[in-house]
């Protein structure tokens, strides 16, 4: 499944779909595939938002003491189609933000669908008052001039551990970020769909009484053996 296709009248179906699952639900389904689960430590700062979404990627470095020649993340932004997520791997300082508030103004603009930095980032309650979904590793007021500069724009990048090629989709929710890649999105999308159902059994089993030690039994733990 590529980008271009979530326009498809079926791709808009299945990025509402996506929307409908947690970011759990699809670590688990990821684990499942083989593939690297959600991603620890990276948290929404700002809205109640679930967001999914393409990534556009930036990489971020510590400054070398040059001027830089545009502010981090700019060309991200000005690339970015509507629904798209910047992804932003910022590891080199952690005493900084990565991304901010006009920054997120810019993005809102276009229409991105919401921000995730591996790192700090800041201007929270400006990206509240705009309803721009921020993921991060936390908040700080310190600004990035000075301190980092952007060395790559939609190229391969590493967040959490987990590679995120330009085009990768992200999921982003209260419990974290997941990344699925793009050549896999429809294999994950098949296991959330069966994870979901036995899911709900147990739910269903739990409204008519049915005791939790029975209801989750083994069925439920083996569900991420590789088939």
């Amino acid at each position: 499944m590529t980008v271009a296709d979530l326009n498809s009248a079926e791709g808009i179906a299945l990025r509402q779909e996506m929307l409908s699952y947690d970011s759990c639900l699809i670590s688990d389904a990821l684990e499942r595939l083989g593939l690297p689960p959600g991603i620890t430590g990276i948290g929404r700062q700002s809205t109640r938002h679930r967001i999914f979404g393409a990534a556009v990627t930036v990489a971020l470095q510590r400054h070398d003491g040059a001027v830089a020649k545009r502010h981090l993340g700019t060309a991200a932004i000005d690339i970015a189609a509507t629904g798209r997520v910047i992804v932003v791997q910022h590891t080199d300082r952690s005493d900084c933000a990565g991304w901010g508030g006009l920054l997120c103004t810019a993005a809102r603009a276009k229409g991105v669908a919401g921000i995730v930095v591996d790192g700090l980032a800041r201007d929270i309650d400006e990206a509240e008052f705009l309803d721009m979904p921020v993921f991060s590793r936390g908040v700080t007021p310190v600004t990035a001039r000075g301190r980092v500069s952007e060395i790559s724009t939609n190229e391969p990048v590493t967040i959490g551990g987990v590679n995120v090629r330009p085009g990768d989709f992200i999921i982003a929710d209260g419990s974290g970020v997941a990344v699925i890649p793009a050549d896999r999105l429809l294999d994950v999308v098949n296991v959330a769909r069966e994870f979901l159902a036995t899911e709900n059994e147990i739910r269903t089993a739990l409204a008519r009484g049915i005791r939790i030690s029975d209801a989750m039994d083994r069925r439920y733990e083996i569900m991420l053996a590789p088939e």
